[in-house]
């Protein structure tokens, strides 16, 4: 089977926020336990095979302190307490009051070609959680095209988009009902927008969408 690269955009195509201010305590340890169980969901639609985190650092009174560090681990572990540590143990030298930021999951997921064919892409999906003691957070983001009904182009793909996004749908859903919260649009960004459980559809003009080449 030929290797495809799909195209990646610099910023999400669409993104999913929980707020679980309500139904998780802050801090490191329920973040990773949160992690895990999300992964396990994007996992079972092939979304997300976990094989890191990577994250960055602040220091209060400081805020972001320009560091970031990545993590490699062949699975994330539902027990989080050792990994925790791990990720403490990551801290930079001479920042002792540093605490980690945004938390990513990263890995690998699967996507259909236009044939049905299953093929392996890096980053696929990226789920985050916020490890903050005030405001426990996750987000669900996703940065190719294949998830809309058009491509980075303008070109519409029907049978591509059909073979995407309800998986994607069906892992948002269930993680809904497994947070126990409904997801909330994230940002809206130059290469799209979520509505629902998925990708807002594009603008069309003549039958195509915008050409969103110019900045990938």
């Amino acid at each position: 089977m030929r290797t495809v690269v799909l195209a990646r955009a610099p910023e999400p195509v669409a993104s999913w926020v929980w707020d679980l201010d309500d139904v998780s305590s802050g801090g490191l340890q329920p973040a990773l336990e949160t992690a895990a169980r999300m992964a396990a969901v994007l996992s079972g639609h092939g979304l997300l095979e976990p094989d890191g985190l990577e994250w960055g650092w602040f220091a209060v009174g400081r805020g972001g302190i320009g560091i970031r560090t990545t993590l490699s681990l062949p699975t994330v572990e539902p027990d989080s307490t050792e990994l925790a540590r791990k990720v403490l143990q990551c801290r930079p030298v001479g920042f002792e009051a540093a605490h980690p930021t945004s938390i990513i999951v990263t890995g690998y997921g699967e996507w259909h070609d236009e044939e049905g064919s299953p093929r392996k892409q890096s980053r696929l999906v990226e789920l985050s959680v916020v490890p903050n003691q005030m405001g426990p957070a996750a987000e669900v983001s996703v940065f190719h095209d294949i998830w809309g009904d058009c491509d980075f182009q303008g070109h519409p793909h029907p049978e591509l988009y059909k073979r995407n996004a309800p998986r994607l749908a069906a892992a948002l859903k269930e993680l809904d009902d497994l947070l126990g919260v409904a997801c909330e649009p994230g940002e809206p960004t130059y290469f799209g927008n979520s509505e629902g459980y998925g990708v807002a559809p594009a603008d069309l003009i003549d039958g195509l969408g915008p050409d969103l080449t110019d900045r990938l």
